[in-house]
């Protein structure tokens, strides 16, 4: 067990940018792919998601100063530091939960793809984490091993599923056949999502209120541009945070750039994975004629070319900290994981089908989410990293507002706890979940009638 453990260690130290591209290019030769496609599948992905890091590290390093300014500036007191997901990421695998949950979740997905309850390979072996976390938190408070790891089979079944369920909405919107997302953070969210995006369409007048900048052959606004959107929030945060006027323009360019760069890594993301996807599929369905329409889970880097989903993660942004600001029994003012509001809404816009008014809309209720459950589980959160030996700041908790806020592991958390509120929540999670599979069947068939008339 101890080599195992120190192997898993050994194998996480890499960033994702560098570990899944090893795995992908192990998957691609064993699938027949020739040496020099596999490679360049490989490259073009490790490049693109080199590319995304580098934009979100230089994204988290002009913008944390500025919402510190502005705190520091209104005299605001926030005890519950934001320290962004990797340490989070970090304390998982710290944990004596993660190392048993890697072959746990492969185990899942075989059994469910051989049972033919899923249609989702998930080789996202990085984002494995997401579904460890919850298994560590429940192993903190109830001590047991076997309670935790059942919280992290349960909630990884959920997830391939919800993947499943995305794959449509993902061709639809990005044009990539065979491709869904993978991390719980956004695909968790598909049912909250579709029950939002329901509720719109049965809204006269409001319902036909769209603001599409990722809709391609029609003319955009210079406002719908995300660089435009990008400049904006730099001037405004500058403003309040305030920032003399070269420190403004500096990050409002710089915000800019962010803008401009995600789409073209997530755009060779995509295609580095397109031959791969399609191979992949090919050769398991050769094998298996019955297992037809197969997708494999990747992370929302491959989305990040839609404009629509950049553009409504950046306008969140401002929103999260103005409402950090008012919101009553916060305690987390949004900082190293404010970026990640770009990542965690991809799966609102895609079923909005890329109408940033209605995600935007979706979104702000789904942030003061993020805040108050971040605040509550600060507490937990800082006692896990204390017991794997991380460094806190003295007399701080910490958290991550997105990551350590989700709604869905949260739910998750309080179910195994025996939470009533959590049990009463039931039957509405079974609707919202009863009307993803309606939609999700309909997208279906509506995809389908398309391609026999190509």
């Amino acid at each position: 067990m101890e080599i195992i453990r120190s192997a898993v260690n050994a194998f996480f130290q890499f960033r994702a940018y560098v570990m899944l591209p090893i795995i992908i290019l192990v998957i691609s030769l064993i699938i027949g792919m020739s040496l020099k496609h596999a490679l360049m599948s490989s490259l073009k992905l490790a490049a693109g998601f080199a590319g995304i890091f580098i934009a979100f590290d230089f994204f988290v390093e002009n913008i944390n100063p500025a919402v510190s300014a502005l705190a520091a500036v209104r005299g605001l007191d926030f005890p519950v530091l934001d320290v962004g997901w990797p340490p989070l990421a970090a304390i998982t695998w710290a944990s004596p939960i993660a190392h048993i949950s890697i072959p746990l979740i492969i185990a899942v997905n075989v059994l469910m793809l051989s049972l033919n309850l899923t249609k989702t390979i998930y080789i996202d072996i990085w984002n494995y984490w997401h579904f460890a976390m919850l298994g560590a938190f429940v192993l903190a408070v109830s001590g047991s091993m076997l309670m935790g790891l059942a919280a992290t089979a349960l909630i990884a079944v959920y997830i391939i599923k919800m993947s499943d369920w995305t794959g449509p909405e993902v061709q639809r919107e990005m044009g990539l056949e065979g491709i869904t997302i993978s991390p719980l953070s956004s695909v968790g969210l598909l049912p909250y999502a579709q029950g939002v995006n329901m509720i719109f369409d049965r809204i006269p007048g409001v319902r036909s209120w769209v603001f599409n900048p990722a809709k391609k052959g029609t003319a955009v606004t210079v406002l719908g541009d995300p660089m435009v959107v990008g400049v904006i929030v730099g001037i405004l945060l500058g403003i309040a945070a305030a920032y003399p006027v070269k420190d403004i323009l500096e990050l409002s360019v710089h915000i800019a750039a962010v803008m401009f760069i995600l789409p073209k890594c997530g755009g060779l993301i995509g295609e580095g994975m397109g031959e791969v996807s399609q191979t992949l599929r090919s050769s398991i369905q050769r094998r298996f004629p019955s297992k037809a329409g197969l997708l494999v889970a990747l992370d929302t880097a491959v989305v990040m070319d839609n404009k629509s989903i950049l553009t409504t993660g950046i306008i969140l942004m401002p929103i999260a900290v103005l409402i950090a600001l008012v919101l009553p029994g916060n305690r987390t003012l949004p900082l190293g994981d404010l970026p990640s509001l770009v990542s965690q809404v991809a799966v609102i816009v895609l079923v909005c089908r890329s109408n940033v008014f209605r995600s935007v809309a979706a979104g702000i209720p789904l942030v003061i989410a993020y805040l108050l459950i971040a605040t509550e589980l600060a507490p937990l959160i800082t006692s896990l990293s204390h017991q794997v030996g991380a460094t806190v700041p003295e007399g701080f908790l910490i958290t991550a507002m997105t990551d350590g806020g989700n709604p869905v592991r949260y739910w998750a958390f309080m179910l195994f706890q025996g939470n009533i509120i959590a049990l009463i929540i039931i039957p509405l999670f079974i609707f919202l979940l009863a009307v993803s599979r309606r939609r999700y069947l309909a997208s279906v068939k509506s995809l389908s009638a398309e391609n026999s008339t190509k």
